[in-house]
């Protein structure tokens, strides 16, 4: 007989595995299916490794910059396959912790591909999985009470540009390269395309961006966008925008060449490499989805707001259903669906509430609508801004570019968004995000005393900026 389970998961990935525990953690049998690693693509393909690379970079970066610290050195030399084994080390250390938490929350683990099916007769009800096995070994029946489907997404290309993997890349490809390129096209300016443009040029690497749309990191604010824009190019970046790559005009040889409609010209573009960074496409085929009544909409799942499929037994979360396409928002959807089930969680997200980060140098992060966003709602707004180059910490640190912009609902002083660039931002956005969760206002904010010297400083500044009130500018 098929095994009984009360959760069956497809996908190990950040909201699978977290769901998982969560699970557990209420009393459940839980079973998780992944094909491949547990962690999914942010330990083994995604957050982890680009992160462990943009930090090599950034270390590369500051110690050929380290005379301006008074610091003399010479001769500085970047070996890669060091950057590239340190990488591997950290998503090694971290896959054996999450191998751990299966243990020990007595989670059994599937390493296969699993596959709804319809009723059987082991349940009545689609949603049984068959688990198969690349070794080839006979399949694996098992029978949940609930199903939750995490199964993520993968790298996006354009039709007629193939991904082969050496002179055509997606950042899975990237992320395992032995050697830099002397010179790349990052085909699409979105979060990936620019932290990867950051890193890329940090390490020595002649960087060209090319953007379909008029602005790089288009769910950005404005001014941000531009900010990081002109902090790039001061780096080297080379940015091309409102560009329609023209695929068929790829050719390989030594490198590649390809050309792209500027407005009313064509514009051939000549590197090493070519990196396609276009977004990416949810993990929705093969998975037995035509054996149940689930509706697939733009290429992603529909679910209620507590992730419930039109298949009332089974969930889905993360990428697979679209949204922000973030690793901790999969964690998070996770855990309400698993409440739901358990009948323990009566509060869908606030999306406006979470907080993205961009982890290229400068970095980026934001919570909240964006200016344009909250005028398109019908906001009349006040806005705060204020420079780190006023912030006594970032002179201090040696990056003072950036700023942090805060949005206010003038009707009743409610905080819309706040956006930031500069040092750090990545890790003092929770603030924001705190603020968001708390309904708190600017001048809650502001109130909040900042110690000196910290860079968080500048979050105080600048909601005192939203009434002309700030102390340093």
């Amino acid at each position: 007989m098929a095994e009984e389970y009360d959760l069956v998961i497809l996908g190990g990935g950040t909201g699978g595995y977290v769901a998982a525990i969560r699970a557990s953690q209420l009393g459940m049998k839980v079973a998780v299916v992944e094909k491949s690693d547990l962690g999914g693509t942010c330990l083994h393909r995604g957050c982890i490794p680009s992160k462990s690379l943009l930090r090599s970079a950034e270390v590369y970066r500051q110690t050929k910059n380290a005379n301006d610290f008074g610091v003399m050195t010479s001769d500085v030399q970047l070996d890669f396959r060091r950057v590239q084994e340190r990488k591997n080390s950290i998503i090694g250390t971290l896959h054996k912790g999450v191998t751990g938490l299966m243990k020990k929350g007595k989670i059994d683990v599937f390493n296969g591909f699993g596959r709804i099916l319809g009723p059987s007769i082991f349940s009545p009800l689609p949603g049984t999985i068959s688990i198969e096995y690349e070794s080839g070994e006979e399949n694996t029946m098992i029978v949940p009470k609930f199903v939750l489907i995490a199964t993520g997404s993968s790298p996006r290309t354009l039709p007629g540009l193939e991904i082969d993997g050496t002179f055509v890349m997606s950042s899975d490809e990237a992320l395992d390269m032995d050697e830099l390129p002397k010179s790349i096209i990052i085909i699409g300016g979105g979060v990936i395309g620019i932290e990867w443009a950051s890193m890329l040029t940090d390490f020595g690497v002649d960087v060209t961006v090319v953007e379909y749309m008029d602005q790089i990191l288009p769910t950005e604010d404005l001014d941000v966008a531009k900010e990081v824009e002109k902090q790039l190019k001061r780096k080297g970046v080379t940015f091309v925008k409102n560009a329609k790559v023209l695929a068929d005009t790829l050719q390989k040889d030594s490198g590649v060449t390809i050309n792209a409609e500027i407005g009313d010209s064509v514009q051939s573009f000549a590197a090493d490499k070519i990196l396609v960074s276009v977004g990416r496409q949810a993990n929705v085929t093969n998975i037995g989805l035509e054996n149940t009544d689930i509706e697939v909409e733009k290429g992603v799942i529909k679910t209620s707001p507590f992730y419930q499929t039109k298949e009332a037994h089974i969930y889905a979360i993360g990428d697979v259903i679209g949204g922000m396409q973030l690793a901790h928002v999969a964690s998070h959807e996770g855990i309400v669906a698993v409440e739901h089930m358990n009948n323990t969680q009566t509060e869908p997200l606030n999306y406006n509430n979470i907080p993205a980060c961009i982890y290229s140098n400068p970095e980026a992060a934001s919570v909240g609508l964006t200016e344009k966003q909250a005028k398109e709602q019908g906001f009349d707004i006040k806005v705060g801004k204020f420079p780190f180059k006023a912030i006594g910490k970032a002179l201090v640190y040696g990056e003072s570019d950036g700023f942090v912009k805060i949005i206010m609902n003038k009707a009743n002083e409610d905080l819309l968004g706040v956006h930031m660039v500069g040092p750090h931002v990545t890790d003092m956005i929770s603030e924001a995000g705190l603020a968001k969760v708390l309904d708190a206002t600017p001048w809650e904010i502001a109130h909040t005393v900042h110690p000196h010297p910290t860079l968080s400083e500048v979050m105080g500044e600048a909601a005192l900026a939203v009434d002309g009130r700030q102390i340093h500018g």
